[in-house]
């Protein structure tokens, strides 16, 4: 499964990007702003970890909504604020807080596994 982390602390996208390494899936890139994340988003990512508040304020929830309308990626919300988030949309598949932990993103990640393979 290809992975997407859109978030600008690198310390957080490089913790997540161990962990999602670690379930076995490719993580394609970190984008830390809106213009990087559409650019990997060509890869056509399965799955995105999307925080709201990035280098270019607050732009998440847009690039979730992109993401998941014109690329057909799953998207997860990290953040520490989750009224943030907005209105609920088709591929959103949930909010998880900050700081998040290893089971949740490995319950996540099977799930998404698990519908792409309902899908073949």
């Amino acid at each position: 499964m290809k992975v997407l982390i859109v978030e600008d602390e690198i310390f957080v996208a490089l913790h997540l990007e161990s962990a999602i390494q670690d379930l076995g899936c490719e993580v394609v890139g970190i984008a830390p702003d809106e213009a990087t994340a559409l650019e990997l988003a060509l890869v056509k990512p399965d799955l995105a970890f999307v925080d709201l508040n990035l280098r270019d304020g607050l732009t998440g929830p847009q690039i979730a909504r992109t993401l998941a309308n014109q690329f057909g990626t799953k998207v997860l919300i990290l953040t520490a604020n989750p009224a943030q988030a907005g209105e609920k949309f088709d591929g959103l598949l949930g909010v998880m807080g900050k700081p998040w932990n290893e089971n949740e993103l490995a319950q996540t990640l099977r799930k998404v596994l698990n519908a792409k393979s309902d899908e073949s």
